[in-house]
């Protein structure tokens, strides 16, 4: 019994002290040949130890915490910055983070302490992320910083859709929709800097109107997280004191299917103009159905292939020419590649089906004699 036993564990503790030194020697590698923050030296060209793929190529981390991956769009982002970057000779190792920040950042070290080549990174918090990052370009890793940019310390590049020009779209879309009559404001979460800059770009258009007093800002409120059970709270308290609104901007389609939620229950969904970002399927039905009157939807066919493409390049130490160099509090300007977003309304809602974001079949569900 103790020889079988002996059998079985010994090979296994081989296999164990073998991967162990291997991920020390690489580690050790990347200390002596890139402490520079930028592309870690040699160490990325040696064999990866507890990760290695049938390739022997590069691993790439990818963080993201469970309470944003539950929203729809990360699923996708998430399968096709996958299949882009295996289909270029790259292992991509995830991990979700259930508990927040903190959790995200105990991740990252994990996944640092696995001797990845690159991290990237959809930060729960953009700020209170910073100290784990200056860490993890400390060890030589580089850092691409995806939808959302890290505040506060240099990442080696910063990929996104334009934020500011989101906000445009709700501007324009709900001043079309309401050219005179009281609008409510419902940003996304406090933590992500996107919000800023979308309610940037709601302001941009909509402070003129309100200056001339065509329109009236009754409320503009922040959420906490990206949530819909706190849009539900939150819109819902409003909707106890005050119903008389014309137009709601909502951060996201999470946020707007919480708002017309509540605006069904009050019997005055499809009298409201709702608008958010991301093109989930609910949305995109209601859109059909007249309720929501438009999404931004973000190509992520273009986006995710193109930041797999970016990490192979920075990995590779090749050329990848930015489309901009942007700010991030950081005293240093971030190479930055953004793809743009589209608006979607019930007249161009082909583009998510052309795309294959959605079939024909699942947005038209609930229309009779869809087209």
């Amino acid at each position: 019994m103790h020889k079988a036993i002996r059998a079985i564990i010994i090979p296994f503790l081989f296999i164990f002290l073998a991967a162990a030194c291997e991920r020390g020697e690489k580690m050790q590698a990347r200390q002596n040949g890139g402490n520079d923050g930028n592309a870690g030296g040699a160490a990325r060209n040696s064999a990866v130890g507890g990760f290695q793929n049938a390739g022997d190529g590069p691993v790439i981390g990818f963080s993201i915490a469970t309470a944003t991956f539950i929203v729809e769009r990360w699923n996708k982002d998430l399968n096709v910055f996958t299949g882009a970057a295996r289909e270029l000779g790259a292992e991509v190792i995830v991990q979700l983070s259930a508990g927040g920040i903190r959790e995200q950042i105990a991740q990252i070290n994990y996944m640092v302490n696995q001797t990845i080549d690159l991290l990237v990174v959809i930060a729960h918090d953009t700020e209170a992320i910073t100290g784990a990052i200056k860490q993890v370009r400390d060890a030589g890793i580089p850092v691409i910083a995806y939808d959302r940019m890290i505040q506060g310390t240099p990442v080696d590049a910063y990929i996104s859709f334009d934020s500011r020009e989101v906000g445009r779209a709700f501007g324009k879309a709900l001043r079309d929709a309401a050219p005179k009559g009281r609008y409510l404001v419902v940003n996304g979460s406090l933590h992500d800097f996107n919000s800023f800059e979308i309610s940037g770009g709601i302001h941009e258009i909509l402070d003129p109107l309100i200056e001339a007093g065509d329109i009236e800002l009754g409320q503009e409120i922040w959420l906490e997280e990206w949530s819909s059970d706190e849009a539900l709270e939150k819109i819902g308290l409003i909707f106890e004191e005050d119903l008389d609104w014309d137009a709601i901007a909502c951060g996201n389609d999470a946020i707007a299917n919480a708002a017309i939620q509540l605006l069904s229950e009050r019997r005055r969904a499809g009298e409201v103009a709702v608008v958010g970002q991301d093109a989930e399927l609910i949305s995109c039905q209601r859109i059909v159905e007249g309720v929501q009157l438009m999404t931004v939807y973000k190509p992520i066919g273009k986006l995710a292939p193109r930041a797999a493409r970016l990490a192979l390049a920075i990995i590779r130490k090749e050329d990848f020419p930015p489309d901009t160099m942007l700010e991030n509090g950081s005293g240093v300007l971030i190479p930055s590649y953004i793809e743009k977003p589209i608006a979607v309304f019930a007249d161009n809602i082909d583009v998510v089906i052309r795309d294959g974001f959605h079939s024909r079949e699942d947005v038209y569900r609930n229309v009779m004699n869809a087209p």
